[in-house]
């Protein structure tokens, strides 16, 4: 076992940490023991990982815990008798109801963060956002419920936190409206499939679509990028955070990920941010901000940047970007439609039950047959998740 961190001051922040055994996960945990004793963790809740989450309880001395996977959950129990232990779907939310906390950091992947998100909203703690599903799901809940218990919303994307930190010192700190701001430009990398002709594409294999260039993410995320949905995805939440319409959010490929995003101010002066790909400086200004502390990334070396290069995507090749346009045209459910479907798709594609140019099919599909409604409540929501995931699964079912 490694060495417990230093005890919290006594004006630490009290955080919960959902995903804690994911990538962005290990990374905040990484982050909080460079701040030393800034952050208490009190509570942590996973999916399966099992012994990754007895090891992070017992280095942070953690005694707050939910597993999504019940038998997981049993040797989470197991081991750590003294650990309160929340199981099943609904685990998560369950911890954040009982767990007194300031900060919830959320970086499950996909809409299952979505209940618990909106149960720390609702006692006003400061969210640390790295599911971008939480917004391109319910961003008409989420936003305005944020504002109504004033709690801030801090992105976590490397896209978003470079969006956030060009508009700091020009337009109010947190939130729209951004008056001065003519477009803002997200970069992506282009994924393992940027110069690929359509039908490699369409025919790509699992190991092929996983082997991102430049990031190291877990295989929802990196199927994401390789299909451009993660983009598609981005800009529905760039939609939400920051009040932009979908005319003032751009695109653009970047293969180095140095550049992370662009703002274009209304008289023409564009400022970027650059850094590392590494999201632990994302990670660490949402935590920090508005102050800054010295950085536990790897520092930028301009001495080997020999270029910088950006193109414009192909919407032919890759046409998940169009179905974000539509989503925040549509607004309502479509959002949690196009969620839900991707991730029924992304996981069948895994198992192997469709080719790699099937998933973005598959959601442009599900956003056609399904009735878009007004996303009124958590429960009309999580209903248009349930309706997408299974026209999925009936068109999977189709000889």
């Amino acid at each position: 076992m490694t060495d417990s961190p230093a005890p919290a001051a006594p004006d630490a922040r009290r955080l919960i940490l959902l995903g804690s055994t994911g990538s962005i996960g290990c990374n905040t945990l990484t982050v909080i023991d460079h701040l030393d004793s800034a952050y208490d963790v009190v509570a942590l809740a996973a999916g399966q990982k099992a012994s990754a989450l007895i090891e992070q309880a017992q280095r942070f001395d953690v005694n707050h815990l939910a597993m999504a996977d019940a038998q997981a959950a049993e040797q989470v129990r197991n081991a750590l008798p003294q650990a309160t232990v929340y199981a099943g779907p609904d685990a998560a939310r369950q911890l954040v109801d009982c767990v007194e906390a300031d900060v919830l950091v959320t970086a499950v992947v996909g809409a299952a963060g979505l209940p618990a998100t909106i149960s720390a909203l609702q006692r006003g703690m400061t969210i640390g956002l790295a599911n971008k599903e939480t917004l391109v799901a319910a961003g008409e809940l989420v936003m305005p419920l944020a504002a109504k218990h004033k709690a801030a919303v801090l992105p976590i994307d490397s896209e978003h936190s470079a969006i956030f930190q060009c508009l700091q010192g020009h337009c109010e700190p947190v939130g729209p409206p951004y008056p001065h701001v003519k477009r803002i430009v997200l970069t992506a990398s282009g994924g393992p499939f940027r110069t690929a002709p359509r039908e490699k594409i369409h025919n790509a294999t699992v190991t092929e679509a996983l082997d991102h260039p430049t990031w190291n993410m877990g295989p929802k995320i990196t199927i994401d990028s390789a299909t451009m949905m993660n983009k598609a995805l981005e800009v529905i939440e760039a939609h939400w955070l920051f009040g932009l319409s979908a005319d003032q959010i751009d695109v653009i490929i970047h293969p180095q990920s140095i550049v992370h995003s662009f703002v274009e101010f209304t008289d023409r002066s564009v400022l970027a941010q650059l850094g590392s790909p590494d999201m632990k400086t994302p990670i660490q200004y949402a935590l920090t901000w508005p102050d800054r502390a010295p950085g536990c990334s790897e520092p930028m070396d301009f001495a080997k940047l020999s270029r910088l290069d950006f193109e414009q995507p192909d919407h032919d090749r890759f046409p998940a970007l169009k179905l974000a346009y539509r989503v925040i045209e549509q607004g309502q459910t479509s959002g949690a439609v196009l969620n839900a479907a991707n991730e029924a798709a992304v996981a069948a594609f895994l198992d192997g039950r469709i080719r790699f140019g099937q998933i973005v099919e598959l959601v442009g599909q599900t956003l056609d047959a399904i009735d878009i409604q007004p996303a009124t409540d958590l429960q009309t929501i999580l209903d248009a998740d349930r309706q997408a995931r299974h026209f999925v699964a009936e068109q999977l079912d189709q000889p």
